[in-house]
């Protein structure tokens, strides 16, 4: 669902912050005992190349709740409580985790062409009542960007804003409907079944809407997100949770 482009962030001024070192892999099977938690509604955690966000961008006009939880940015977990009782459809947060490609000092980005594969292997779990979707985020030209290409994973009740552009096409390992606003301003890929765990060939995806003109050549890579666009849990106490995160890119 486009967001309104005031919504991601100012992350170098935006905190809290906390700057922690790598974690150990057995470190990321559970998360009994949390290294971050916040209900604040912008509060974010830093961690080597990536930064986990609570992100509750559009919950300030509705009766919302939410904490997030996090071991490392690879484990966490976001307990929300929402409802849909406005009738809008609203995407009221996005907790995510991502990693910027946006120099903050220079405002230099790579070009999505000089990268030789970027793929993003994840695992996540969603609690199967309400409204809400899993999905990628990514932004290009800027964060937030002239573009914002999403790539859902899991979708419970939501439809993404634009047309159909393309009703199947097999990019990776997955089948997509493409849906693009007439501007190209916000594509979304959403899979022909719910995906829960894989990898993702961000690299391919995009590569293809620069071969169809939807992106030009030179555009650049700003950020790559992932996390949950929550409209509504029913009113209770929901749970979304990522088990794994890792986008893997090396250039020409």
């Amino acid at each position: 669902m486009k967001r309104p482009l005031i919504l991601l962030l100012t992350l170098v001024v935006a905190g809290p912050l906390v700057i922690l070192g790598a974690q150990s892999p057995a470190s990321a099977a559970a998360c009994n005992n949390p290294k971050f938690t916040t209900s604040s509604p912008n509060a974010m955690w830093t961690q080597g190349r990536y930064i986990v966000h609570n992100n509750m961008w559009n919950a300030s006009s509705y009766d919302m709740w939410q904490r997030l939880a996090a071991c490392t940015y690879r484990n966490w977990r976001v307990t929300a409580t929402a409802d849909n009782s406005a009738g809008d459809g609203a995407v009221k947060s996005y907790p995510n985790v991502h990693r910027d490609y946006h120099n903050w000092s220079t405002g230099h980005e790579p070009r999505v062409t000089k990268f030789r594969t970027i793929r993003s292997r994840w695992k996540a779990r969603t609690p199967g009542v309400g409204i809400y979707n899993a999905a990628y985020d990514i932004w290009l030209n800027g964060v937030p960007g002239q573009h914002e290409v999403m790539i859902w994973t899991d979708n419970r009740k939501q439809v993404p804003a634009g047309s159909v552009v393309k009703r199947s096409v097999k990019l990776g390992k997955y089948r997509w409907k493409v849906w693009a606003s007439r501007d190209n301003g916000y594509i979304a890929f959403v899979p022909k079944r719910r995906l829960t765990h894989g990898t993702i060939a961000i690299r391919r995806m995009l590569g293809w809407l620069i071969q169809k003109r939807r992106l030009d050549r030179d555009v650049t890579l700003g950020q790559i997100c992932f996390g949950f666009e929550i409209v509504s849990t029913g009113g209770e106490p929901a749970r979304f949770k990522v088990d794994r995160f890792k986008v893997i890119s090396r250039r020409k």
